[in-house]
């Protein structure tokens, strides 16, 4: 789950971190005369959209402002409309909310972040003396620039790690000790609200020697919701794929792609598999699907509409290993499901394990077009030769 940059900072200052005063407009009227403003010094403001999208500067998600009049001349421009980004999609993302901050006088911009390295199975904390551009772009072109520190789980992260990250920055002297403390609370902040991400790019060394936090990310762990319910009850569900928010209301697993190939899997690993054979096969998976080892007819019934609401879809593959589940079950759920949404589009149906063959010519008697297979890459080549010959069919 992703938070808003004023809600990120809100969760860092619960744990003692120091975040610029900002204030919430989600109207241009909210603006007036300025007094409900966070006090600039300069009296300038900048003013940030709040969508769940990086590169929002770029796209004019960030307007920097000299006076009262142009917070609210920003405010009118932005609020309403959809701000499509490098990676919002063509589509974009709604504007609902504005966050005003104060602009600060910045010397040098760092970046810092905590997230999880899957690879080594441990929380890094990294590093570089390159803030304010993307993370991605650093790693390619100054890789030397970047600087890690893996966390020993049973310990936590030390402070001579911190300190060593600081040094690694370049940080004075002065800097190193309000590092290593902000450095501690973040990784303090990572841990107890179950995060995947925290991310402070740019973090700021200001013209007088202060670090501050000028922009934030914060994603929580999905599967934590239960332990964060605070927080996610924040969440804007105007910022998420609406077939992703449906598929977490009927527990399901679902992630838009986009590609014609729509894939409907019992597990994570198989479903992986699928959508790489589908791509070895000629064709681009449309979703990864995943409706969990013991798939009932009405989580299919769900994982159909689903896939039906996508104008892209040509084919589907299901393919279904029956351990924890009968074949023969779910060959009845999947006829019932059709049935029930009128399927019209080339499904393939690839089962395994338990009952299969009973499962299999279930399908075959049902008089659906629904077709059988027992070999998963020869599922996949008949998939993408059905999406095939439905798109000459539509010319």
């Amino acid at each position: 789950m992703n938070l808003h940059e004023y809600q990120a900072k809100a969760l860092l200052s619960e744990f003692g971190i120091p975040v610029p005063s900002g204030t919430l407009i989600e109207s241009a009227d909210e603006v007036g005369d300025g007094s409900r403003l966070p006090t600039s010094e300069s009296g300038r403001w900048v003013v940030k959209a709040q969508v769940h999208s990086g590169a929002r500067g770029k796209a004019g998600g960030v307007r920097l402002v000299d006076d009262v009049p142009g917070v609210t001349q920003a405010a009118s421009d932005l609020l309403g409309t959809r701000l499509v980004t490098l990676q919002s999609g063509p589509n974009g993302l709604p504007v609902d909310s504005l966050l005003v901050e104060p602009v600060a006088g910045i010397q040098h911009e760092y970046y810092l972040a905590v997230t999880v390295d899957r690879a080594l199975q441990r929380v890094v904390m990294v590093a570089s003396s390159q803030g304010g551009m993307d993370i991605e772009a650093v790693a390619e072109q100054l890789p030397e620039s970047i600087h890690r520190a893996v966390v020993n789980p049973t310990v936590g992260l030390g402070a001579y790690q911190a300190r060593e990250l600081a040094f690694a920055l370049g940080l004075g002297a002065g800097q190193v000790k309000d590092f290593v403390s902000l450095a501690l609370k973040l990784y303090s902040a990572f841990v107890e609200r179950d995060a995947a991400l925290i991310e402070i790019n740019p973090l700021a060394a200001l013209t007088d020697g202060q670090l501050a936090i000028v922009d934030a990310k914060v994603a929580l762990d999905d599967n934590a919701g239960y332990r964060q319910a605070e927080w996610w009850q924040r969440r804007d569900i105007a910022q998420e794929d609406p077939a992703e928010r449906k598929a977490i209301e009927h527990g399901l697993n679902y992630v838009s792609l986009d590609g014609n190939i729509a894939c409907m899997v019992n597990g994570a690993g198989l479903a992986m598999a699928t959508m790489d054979l589908i791509q070895h096969a000629g064709g681009r998976p449309a979703n990864f699907l995943d409706v969990g080892g013991g798939a009932s007819a009405a989580k299919v019934t769900e994982a159909f509409k689903l896939i039906l609401e996508n104008p892209r879809v040509e084919a589907i593959l299901v393919n279904i290993f029956g351990g924890i589940v009968r074949c023969d079950l779910i060959a009845e759920g999947l006829i019932e499901a059709a049935r029930e949404v009128a399927l019209d589009v080339p499904t393939v149906v690839r089962l395994a394990g338990t009952n299969a063959d009973q499962g299999r010519r279930m399908l075959a008697e049902s008089g659906l077009a629904l077709t059988a297979e027992d070999d998963l890459a020869a599922a996949a080549n008949r998939a993408v030769a059905l999406a095939h010959t439905s798109r000459e069919a539509a010319r």
